[in-house]
């Protein structure tokens, strides 16, 4: 369903025209970046889209990889990396799939606005797979509607957008009983984000891999 959606969405809408895709990345990654937060290393972007904050990430020294399920999508990354002369890793791939040959690869691993397109039935194995993918005290970032945005009838914990895809929001609850079996949560909170189509609430997290977890397989 949702592989459906992301290719009639990359092969019927102009890139310019799709709400979440924006070519200057967000200003949290920037800062994450120009603190230091996170220094050149192997990074992963789950749900990658168009690519475009790996292609900035590649001009900051890092080694990106990113995964999306959209066929389409690796498509445009492609091309827009290569005319960019950036040096990035695209992969057509399920984020809820194996992905086991890239297990224990990546220092840095997050995912932005990917998360409320996961429902809490598959949200275990989605983290497990993020878990698995990281180094030793890799970190990793998420980003997602909150359940407190006003976006598309704002209320409800599913709602449907005007692409015909349906969302999930989530409270900083959950989100933190999701992440608390496999990484220790270093920052969690409720945040306002300015995209290209207005500002909304989401809720930010950045998290180390835990040394520990209390469950591991799915």
């Amino acid at each position: 369903m949702i592989k459906d959606q992301m290719e009639k969405i990359y092969s019927t809408i102009p890139p310019e025209q799709i709400p979440w895709n924006q070519e200057t990345p967000p200003d949290i990654l920037k800062h994450l970046v120009e603190t230091e937060k996170i220094t050149p290393c192997k990074v992963i972007e789950l749900g990658c889209g168009a690519g475009n904050y790996l292609i900035y990430l590649s001009t900051k020294g890092f080694d990106p990889t990113g995964i999306d399920i959209s066929e389409t999508a690796i498509d445009i990354a492609k091309k827009s990396a290569a005319k960019k002369d950036a040096k990035c890793n695209f992969i057509s791939a399920d984020v809820l799939g194996d992905m086991s040959e890239m297990h224990g690869k990546y220092d840095f691993a997050y995912d932005w606005h990917l998360l409320h397109h996961i429902f809490p039935k598959d949200r275990e194995k989605y983290i497990n797979n993020v878990y698995r993918l990281l180094k030793p005290d890799g970190r990793y970032l998420s980003v997602c509607f909150s359940e407190d945005s006003p976006e598309f009838g704002g209320k409800g914990k599913y709602r449907k957008t005007p692409l015909d895809t349906v969302l999930y929001f989530s409270s900083e609850d959950e989100i933190r009983e999701l992440f608390k079996p496999a990484f220790e949560i270093e920052e969690l909170k409720t945040i306002d984000i300015v995209s290209k189509v207005g500002s909304h609430k989401a809720i930010y997290t950045f998290s180390k891999k835990a040394v520990r977890r209390t469950v591991i397989e799915n």
